[in-house]
C-alpha cells in the first residue's frame, strides 16, 4: 500500500510509477496495483508458436510494451472483433478496483473482474477480464445482399482506468486498435462459401476481403512471402503484436462464451483471403495461422475487414 500524507496526493501507473494529481489537507491510503501481462488464449503458445521473449511469455500471454500513452500502438491487441476478449494479469491490490467502459467508433471495451481459469489456463488468480464489443453483422449471414453496417474509422485509442473508491486512478492499460474484423456463417451447421460470395458479402457491408498479411505472420513455400512482419520461422503463425490476426489472439475458434449468440463466432476452418495463388486463392487456417491456397469455387469461411494493413 502506499500513504499518501497532508499536502500529496499521488497516482500508481501500470509500471507502478507515482504521478502527483493534487493536493488534499487528509491523508488517504490508495491501492498499489502492476500490470504485467495481457493475455489472449494460450493454446499454440509454446515452442515454435512462441514470440520473442521480449513480447510473449507463453504461459502469460503479452508483455506490456508501454505504459507511455504516445505508444500505446506497442501493446496488444492491434486487433479485435465483436466479442474477442483477454485478460490483464495483474499483481498488487486490485480487486476494489472499478474500470468504465471505453468505447471509440462504435467498439467497447469492458472490464469485469473474475477469476483467471479458462480452458487455456488453469489459474485461480483472479484478472480483469477485457470483452470487446463493436460492428457485427450476424443478422445477416444468411442474407447474400446485406446492408451496410458500421465501419469504425481505425486506429482508435483505448485507455483502460483503474481506480479506487476515491475515483484516484490507480493503474492503466493502453492499446490502439488498428483493424476490426467481422465474421460470416459461424452458426450450426457451420457453412463455408466461395470466394466470390464472400467477396461480395464483405463489399456489401462495407468492410474488405483480408490479405493474408491481416490474418497471419506464417511463411509459406509456395512463392513469395505474403504474410505480416515480423514473420514466423515457418507456416504457421509466431505470437507477435501487430502480425494479423491469428497471430496476436491465436486459437480463435476458441473464443466461445456461452454458447450461440455470445460468441466471436470464428469457424474451425480456412478462411479466404485476396491474394492470388496462380489460379488460385490463399486462405489461412485460423487455428494455428498456417496458410493454404484453394481454388476460388470451393468454399471456405471469411473474416472480413475494416482496412488493410499498410
Amino acid at each position: 500500500m502506499i500513504l499518501l500524507l497532508l499536502s500529496s496526493l499521488w497516482n500508481v501507473q501500470a509500471n507502478g510509477k507515482k504521478v502527483r494529481t493534487g493536493n488534499r489537507s487528509d491523508a488517504i491510503i490508495i491501492p498499489s496495483a502492476v500490470i504485467h501481462y495481457a493475455r489472449p488464449n494460450l493454446y499454440f503458445s509454446e515452442g515454435r508458436y512462441a514470440g520473442p521473449a521480449d513480447i510473449w511469455n507463453p504461459k502469460k500471454g503479452f508483455l506490456v510494451q508501454s505504459i507511455d500513452p504516445e505508444s500505446y500502438n506497442l501493446n496488444f491487441p492491434t486487433t479485435g472483433a465483436n466479442f474477442l476478449f483477454f485478460d490483464l494479469v495483474i499483481s498488487g491490490d486490485f480487486a476494489e478496483l472499478t474500470w468504465e467502459p471505453v468505447t471509440h467508433e462504435g467498439i467497447t471495451a469492458r472490464m469485469k473482474l473474475m477469476p483467471g481459469i479458462h480452458s487455456w489456463v488453469h489459474d485461480s488468480s483472479f484478472v480483469i477480464r477485457v470483452m470487446l464489443t463493436g460492428p457485427d453483422a450476424r443478422n445477416q449471414w444468411d442474407n447474400p445482399h446485406p446492408n451496410p453496417i458500421a465501419k469504425p474509422k481505425l486506429p482508435q485509442t483505448f485507455e483502460l482506468v483503474g481506480r479506487d473508491r476515491y475515483g484516484i486512478e490507480v493503474v492503466k492499460y493502453g492499446f490502439v486498435l488498428k483493424q476490426w474484423f467481422v465474421v460470416r456463417d459461424a452458426h450450426l451447421p457451420f457453412r463455408t462459401r466461395t470466394y466470390s460470395d464472400h467477396l461480395a458479402w464483405c463489399n456489401n457491408i462495407g468492410y474488405q476481403m483480408p490479405r493474408v498479411r491481416d490474418l497471419t505472420n506464417a511463411v509459406t513455400k509456395f512463392g513469395p512471402s505474403v504474410g505480416a512482419n515480423p514473420s514466423s520461422p515457418g507456416n504457421h503463425y509466431m505470437r507477435h503484436i501487430d502480425a494479423g490476426l491469428s497471430s496476436e489472439w491465436g486459437y480463435l475458434f476458441i473464443y466461445i462464451i456461452g454458447g450461440i449468440g455470445d460468441d466471436a463466432g470464428f469457424l474451425h476452418t480456412n478462411y479466404w483471403t485476396s491474394d492470388v495463388a496462380g489460379h488460385e486463392q490463399f486462405i489461412v487456417d485460423l487455428d494455428d495461422g498456417s496458410i493454404g491456397s484453394r481454388h476460388p469455387k470451393t468454399e471456405a469461411g471469411v473474416a472480413c475487414v475494416s482496412n488493410l494493413k499498410p
